[in-house]
């Protein structure tokens, strides 16, 4: 049964002036929700956080906390079925599996200390990640793989949508951000996070040409949005990939 720990509240309303933090249990995993009240909002809106491991809610002004508590009881199913999806991480150890560029890789810890890092193929056709060095950093070493890969795809696509418009390029930045998948300054500074190379290569090339548009267009009209789409045609399957599966690739525990 899906239960919220309540904290008790001095009033019947939810706090008006703070954020209220609390914790939900969701088939037995307990997770920090914050609860916003917006006096614009006419009605409740729940989101998962990047990577699964929080809840943000955002309520109309004065709403009665026993209404958070049915709105959250009659969600129960889709909770569960959505976080169902994110990864425990168990598949970060020698045998498992990770996707590199949409490809599901099996991870293959070589055993000796020192090596590179690199892809392969099993004696079966089979794809494969091979590492090397403490079983202990394995997944640290997977990362720093990752992050590799993800700057050598993105510098090449960024600079071949960059001179398809005419742009220039300042910098690339590769970073672990949560919030967005990348940026783009005035200045011509991009910034991307590098979990984005586990996608399928067709959202990584729209990755790079959504931050190249943004040299042209640093908004996301429908000039923008057609500039978008000339320089990536899959453009709109992307999208939808990215914001069905995005939260997953962020739910990944390197550490």
């Amino acid at each position: 049964m899906f239960s919220l720990l309540r904290k008790t509240l001095k009033s019947s309303a939810l706090s008006r002036s703070a954020p209220s933090q609390r914790m939900v249990d969701v088939d037995g995993r307990s997770l920090p929700i914050t609860i916003r009240e917006n006096q614009r909002a006419t009605r409740i809106t729940l989101r998962i956080e990047p990577g699964g491991k929080a809840l943000k809610m955002t309520i109309p002004y004065g709403l009665h906390h026993r209404d958070v508590d049915d709105f959250l009881d009659r969600h129960n199913g889709w909770l569960k079925s959505r976080l169902s999806k994110f990864s425990d991480d168990a598949g970060l150890v020698d045998g498992g599996s990770i996707f590199i560029r949409g490809v599901l890789h099996r991870i293959e810890h070589t055993g000796t200390l020192r090596g590179v890092t690199h892809l392969a193929t099993g004696e079966a056709g089979e794809a494969v990640l091979r590492v090397s060095g403490l079983p202990e950093n394995l997944r640290k070493r997977i990362a720093t793989f990752l992050k590799r890969e993800a700057r050598a795809d993105l510098e090449r696509l960024v600079a071949v949508h960059a001179n398809s418009i005419g742009k220039p390029i300042r910098s690339i930045s590769i970073k672990d951000t949560r919030s967005r998948w990348g940026s783009c300054s005035h200045e011509g500074n991009l910034s991307f996070s590098w979990r984005i190379v586990m996608a399928p290569e067709s959202v990584i090339d729209y990755l790079a040409a959504h931050e190249v548009a943004h040299l042209r267009e640093m908004n996301h009209g429908p000039k923008f949005w057609a500039l978008c789409e000339t320089l990536c045609p899959d453009m709109e399957t992307s999208k939808t990939w990215l914001k069905r599966n995005g939260s997953q690739l962020h739910a990944i525990d390197f550490d």
